[in-house]
């Protein structure tokens, strides 16, 4: 089995020509200056050290900030150092991310000449109210026309989306995610919208003019969108931001963070099966053979749906079986069955 691995390089709110409602990169992201090309190689030549040997799939990443917009050289000098490491077969890709309207048939010619794979537009919503709401500064069309040109140049394209954004709705976030899988999306990140300190959306969450989710609300909601990409193929990369000890803190306000929220949004995928399932044997003890990859969240979150089925069987086993695929599952009656 190939594993995949990410070299994370931020540049944190470099050419960005907007402070969207939301953001505070430097919290987010814990880093706030650019790092040097001896920085950037010491960074990449630690995290190879640290991938175990075996058939790896690793790609440098550059986020954080609009990459697109900055100034070539620095575009440039950035990709060159990541390139020596895919021409010596050390990373098998470069991807970063940008903002849709900062991407042009120039600017792709520059990244595909430097060995990018992969490009992340940084979406969000293709709602309009909602993208004019959070201060983005872009419309729907310019997500729809840049992720046109990043397919016919032959790029990865990936597009991330934030849930429970001022203005958002449940309907709204799956007319996204349904416009991002007619965009041609390879990929896609889910994040729900949190309250950082330091940003506009702080001031209006402590004025009162903008609740969060909440945390069971933006799990519901992601559930729901997880189960619609998987459908399309649309690969899903991200659920949540990752854990950072600025989030861990203080920067983070309010907003549905939790550092298992991957696993919170599979266990809800599971309990609802589970609630769905009518052919329930009249048994006291009862096994339930799973793919072995979706034992621990058929389990669910510190065994949340094993203790939700001992309220109705005395017993409960979760057996992985290489024979059973994707979220399917086998019943099989232990002791006492009356059927």
């Amino acid at each position: 089995m190939v594993k995949h691995y990410n070299i994370p390089i931020f540049l944190p709110e470099l050419a960005c020509p907007f402070r969207c409602s939301y953001c505070n990169q430097a919290t987010i992201s814990g880093q706030s200056h650019i790092p040097s090309e001896s920085e950037m190689i010491a960074l990449i030549e630690r995290n190879l050290n640290s991938f175990p040997k075996g058939n790896n799939h690793i790609e440098i990443a550059f986020f954080g900030g609009n990459f697109t917009g900055l100034p070539t050289r620095i575009q440039r000098n950035a990709l060159q150092v990541a390139k020596k490491y895919v021409c010596n077969n050390q990373v098998q890709g470069i991807r970063l991310s940008t903002r849709p309207d900062y991407v042009d048939s120039e600017k792709l010619l520059l990244l595909k000449e430097n060995g990018v794979t992969t490009i992340e537009l940084g979406a969000q919503s293709l709602d309009e109210e909602v993208l004019l709401r959070c201060g983005r500064g872009h419309t729907a069309a310019d997500v729809h026309q840049a992720s046109a040109l990043i397919k016919a140049e032959g790029f990865s394209l990936g597009l991330q989306m934030m849930i429970g954004l001022a203005g958002d709705t449940l309907s709204r976030a799956l007319q996204t995610a349904h416009q991002i899988i007619e965009a041609g999306a390879d990929e896609t990140r889910i994040y729900p919208c949190l309250v950082i300190r330091g940003t506009e959306l702080e001031q209006a969450f402590l004025k009162g003019s903008y609740i969060p989710l909440s945390l069971d609300e933006a799990v519901a909601w992601t559930a729901q969108l997880v189960l619609l990409f998987e459908k399309a193929g649309v690969k899903i990369i991200r659920l949540g931001l990752h854990p950072s000890e600025e989030l861990n803190n203080e920067g983070l306000i309010a907003g549905p963070y939790h550092p298992s929220f991957k696993e919170l949004v599979m266990t809800k995928i599971w309990k609802n099966i589970l609630l769905a399932n009518n052919e329930w044997p009249g048994c006291s003890e009862l096994q339930i053979e799973i793919a072995p990859k979706e034992r621990n969240f058929c389990i669910g979150f510190e065994a949340t749906n094993k203790k939700w089925l001992l309220t109705r069987f005395k017993n409960i086993r979760f057996i992985a079986n290489d024979a059973v695929s994707d979220r399917n599952f086998l019943l099989k009656p232990i002791l006492s069955c009356s059927s």
